[in-house]
């Protein structure tokens, strides 16, 4: 015999109870079957909803009592031949009396007790298992005998009403006999209902249904357990937190028991118990996809490489914490602490106490809290007074998140694992336990931070190392463009062979910003973002911080000085930045060396490799070589690709101003080639190098030796500027015919030696390691302790949408490969 239970969702309308019917047909071939159903999905909390509404002297009951009639007399208009349905409508029509009756009892008198309460919220079971029953006897295809039989008839319990106990002894007896003496093919059961040893109705808990099954199963040992659901069976973890996770083939019953405590909602946890020692199987099977493998639950030993089975949570949880010197070392404290709690009916989830036996925390639903530490605090009223104990503390809105395993025992290192992936998400750990069985290793967080908790380790322990890395880019220009283009060609190389799943969240001009939480496509991201809400900086960054998602990067592809100022928001939520923006580490120097801080106290990288020599490994190569104990004696560089280009293509037969306008079209300057050209940008280059190399300066003390006329300086528009630059032709000419007779060439060149620094135009002789200097190229030589006559250098393309796009795209992977 087999115990098929099928549970809300699977009976939710007629739809669904037509593919139940099926799965029944086909099953009931092979073997006899109990079919036990919950009630149609909903009702529960209608029912619920309904009975407080009329204890709060609210009229509104009649209401919600009138939609559970309906829901179940268009069920089985639906399912039932027209002229078979009497019958049935009658015996509904008396229960929704029966209903009624009770829920005008609770209006009257203003309250519901739990014993009123057992009846009515059972009237969804007993609704729908004699709607499915009679839906079977009058199917004309399924031509087999089915029987309804009332729970309540068979399984007997005490009285705590809310949450009986069974009584396995006579309870086992009476189903025995029953379906000794009947042997229907099919027989009909409704789950979460029971009734006390004295006649009274009573439940099993919410989630009872499974438990009916697995009592029914235990009784008659059945050759297997099967419950009918609208997934998969148990997931590593739950897949509407985790995209990637993934369905559990196959499952311990202790590893089953550990995940459904811990919030695995598939599968009620008291379930396991009665057919466990009878080692009936469990199968968990979805209705939707009946020919799914599901989950397999039962005593055989899976050995697996991975020791993890499935990461699981339980949120709306509070830790309490009691602490002093009046614990250390007094018998009993722990026996009146709990029970304390047991004589206010507080379940205990979470424990774990100091070695020093100094405190000691346990973990309760957050609904219990109060009362929890109203309870402990009276408890310990003599100890709080004298000082030797303080008051309990109380810590609300937290999440427990367990790791669970049959083989973990068996591996090292998992805990440390575990403990340093969430912090590298910057995921604060309250508490920890870990039970001797060491089946679990669980940890108290902010509830908050669960949905990135659950990604972070699944992503650690089952998705092959592959992380994902989240992007918010901030400006879509020429740069913009070309990276989004990079990310989108190169996303299954990175996938493929560096274990990295780029995706980008959101994304922002300065008109619209677009976020998508699966992912915008990085093939449409430009139409979509034309379709987007309204730009705004500050929206920007509390979207990205509510979304707060494991390897969070912000992308900064903008010159704009308010963005540069909001660095420090997201480095502080542990938002890696990537920018080639040169303004914030070119700021004041408290601010540069802020945002360092913050970057290493919140474990945040920070990257700016593209604010010095656009895709050049420049600042890379510089961190490498300081962290490898060298010193930077003497900087030399030529850092503008768009001054190089120009001096490299002006000449007796190309205008100053026309070689300028082509180094725009092509994408070398700024938008406002003023901040190229007036040597602003080169000094803020050579100063991020001298601060990487260990040096304090601002920007200020850095000579700016301009080659502009004071005129194209004093303008301030791009127009003007452009006008500046004709109007003064002869003095550029003049630049031009002394570097030519000199037969030496121009260069921009920015230099610092004995802590001081200068930027500016120089004559560069035939010889020198920046005469052929050609196009956009940039040079930078490092005079150090290592490099003292030949210095290092660096040399390459420096300017350009393309190379820079891709020096950002190489700081991401970094943030990706730390």
């Amino acid at each position: 015999m087999k115990i098929l239970k099928f549970g809300g969702t699977s009976v939710a309308d007629a739809a669904n109870i037509g593919r139940v019917l099926d799965i029944v047909k086909n099953k009931s071939k092979e073997s006899r079957l109990v079919v036990v159903v919950s009630a149609l999905s909903g009702v529960t909390d209608l029912l619920l909803k309904a009975s407080g509404e009329a204890s709060a002297k609210d009229e509104n009951y009649k209401e919600i009592s009138r939609l559970i009639e309906q829901k179940h007399l268009e069920a089985i208009k639906e399912l039932i031949p027209v002229n078979h349905q009497s019958a049935l409508l009658s015996h509904v029509k008396r229960v929704i009396n029966h209903l009624d009756t009770l829920l005008d009892g609770c209006f009257l008198l203003g309250e519901l007790s739990a014993r009123t309460s057992d009846t009515i919220v059972g009237f969804g079971e007993i609704l729908s298992s004699c709607i499915i029953s009679e839906a079977m006897k009058h199917d004309i295809d399924f031509g087999l005998e089915t029987g309804f039989k009332d729970s309540r008839e068979l399984i007997k319990t005490n009285s705590s009403f809310g949450k009986a106990a069974v009584n396995f002894e006579l309870t086992n007896k009476m189903i025995s006999d029953y379906f000794s003496e009947n042997q229907q093919r099919v027989t009909v059961m409704p789950g979460f209902v029971a009734s006390s040893t004295d006649g009274n109705n009573t439940t099993l808990g919410r989630g009872g249904s499974d438990y009916t099954a697995a009592i029914i199963a235990a009784a008659l040992n059945a050759t297997e357990l099967e419950i009918w659901t609208d997934v998969n069976g148990m997931f590593t973890a739950n897949p509407k937190l985790v995209k990637q996770a993934q369905p559990i083939e196959k499952i311990s019953y202790q590893e089953a028991m550990e995940l459904s405590h811990f919030g695995a909602k598939v599968l009620y946890p008291p379930t396991i118990q009665p057919v466990l020692n009878l080692n009936i199987p469990i199968l968990i099977k979805n209705t939707f996809e009946p020919e799914a493998f599901g989950t397999y639950i039962s005593n055989e030993n899976n050995l697996q490489s991975n020791p993890i089975k499935g990461i699981s949570h339980m949120d709306k949880m509070a830790l309490l914490t009691l602490e002093g010197s009046g614990i250390i070392g007094v018998s009993g404290f722990s026996k009146r602490l709990f029970e304390a709690l047991s004589n206010h009916g507080i379940n205990v989830v979470f424990i774990t106490q100091a070695s020093s036996e100094h405190s000691i925390c346990i973990g309760v639903q957050n609904s219990d809290a109060d009362m929890a530490k109203t309870a402990i605090d009276l408890a310990f009223e003599i100890e709080i007074a004298q000082h030797r104990i303080d008051p309990c503390i109380v810590e609300k809105n937290l999440c427990i998140v367990a790791l669970v395993g049959e083989n973990m025992r068996n591996h090292q290192g998992l805990s440390g694992k575990m403990f340093s992936t969430l912090g590298k998400n910057n995921v604060n750990i309250r508490a920890i336990a870990q039970g001797a069985s060491e089946r679990n290793i669980s940890v108290v967080i902010n509830e908050k931070d669960v949905q990135k908790a659950l990604n972070t380790l699944h992503e650690r322990f089952f998705e092959d190392n592959i992380k994902q890395l989240n992007l918010f880019v901030m400006g879509v220009g020429n740069v913009g463009e070309k990276f989004m283009e990079q990310i989108s060609s190169q996303k299954r190389y990175l996938k493929e062979n560096m274990k990295l799943n780029v995706r980008l969240i959101g994304v922002s001009n300065s008109r619209k910003m677009l976020f998508d939480e699966d992912g915008i496509p990085l093939k449409d991201w430009k139409n979509m973002l034309e379709d987007g809400e309204k730009a705004d900086k500050e929206r920007f960054i509390e979207r990205v911080k509510a979304l707060n998602l494991r390897n969070s990067v912000f992308v900064d592809i903008t010159a704009n000085a308010e963005i540069s100022k909001t660095y420090a928001q997201y480095l502080e939520k542990n938002i890696a930045v990537v920018t080639c923006n040169k303004i914030a580490c070119a700021s004041e120097f408290h601010n540069y060396r802020n945002l360092k801080n913050l970057s290493r106290k919140y474990n945040a990288p920070f990257l700016f490799e593209t604010n010095v020599g656009a895709g050049l490994p420049i600042i890379d190569t510089l961190k490498r070589m300081i962290a490898s104990g060298d010193k930077v004696n003497k900087i030399q560089a030529v850092l503008s690709g768009s001054l190089n280009f120009i001096f490299n293509n002006f000449n007796e037969n190309a205008s100053f101003h026309d070689v300028v306008k082509e180094a725009g079209v092509q994408g070398f300057t700024e938008p406002d080639p003023k901040i190229d050209l007036s040597g602003v940008d080169v000094a803020r280059k050579i100063l991020i190098l001298i601060r990487e190399s260990g040096y304090e300066m601002e920007i200020n003390d850095i000579e700016n030796k301009s080659f502009l006329p004071q005129a194209s300086l004093d303008t301030d528009n791009v127009p003007d500027f452009f006008s500046s630059l004709t109007a003064n032709a002869s003095h550029f000419d003049t630049l031009y015919k002394e570097a030519s007779d000199k037969d030496c060439r121009l260069k921009y060149v920015a230099q610092f030696e004995n802590g001081k620094a200068s930027v500016g135009l120089q004559l560069i002789p035939k010889g020198h390691d920046f005469y052929n200097l050609e196009g956009k190229d940039n040079i930078v030589l490092f005079y150090t302790d290592r490099y003292v006559d030949q210095p290092l250098i660096i040399k390459g393309a420096g300017a350009g949408a393309a190379v820079t796009a891709s020096g950002i795209f190489a700081d991401v992977i970094r943030v990706g490969n730390v």
